[in-house]
């Protein structure tokens, strides 16, 4: 089974709520700009009953060049990362 495309789902979505894709189109895409906006200020975006956005700090590390197995030192850094809920963990499952 192939995955969805954005596409699909766009449509399947505006199907299902009954309303134009282009009118999906337009609620993803300030759904997807709510959320970097609200990670970049509070720190994190839930989205319910699928999981949630978060920023989190890296520490600086030591890590190795796999070309030359030479030591490196990698800066600290802030990252985003995506933690599924539980819900939707048991609904997979």
């Amino acid at each position: 089974m192939a995955k969805m495309t954005k596409s699909q789902i766009l449509g399947a979505l505006a199907d299902a709520a009954g309303i134009s894709k282009k009118q999906t189109v337009m609620l993803m895409d300030k759904m997807v700009s709510m959320a970097y906006a609200e990670v970049k200020k509070n720190g994190q975006f839930v989205v319910p009953g699928i999981g949630k956005l978060v920023k989190v700090q890296r520490k600086a590390r030591m890590g190795r060049n796999p070309a030359t197995g030479q030591e490196i030192k990698i800066p600290a850094k802030t990252v985003v990362k995506f933690r599924v809920a539980k819900a939707a963990k048991e609904a997979v499952l």
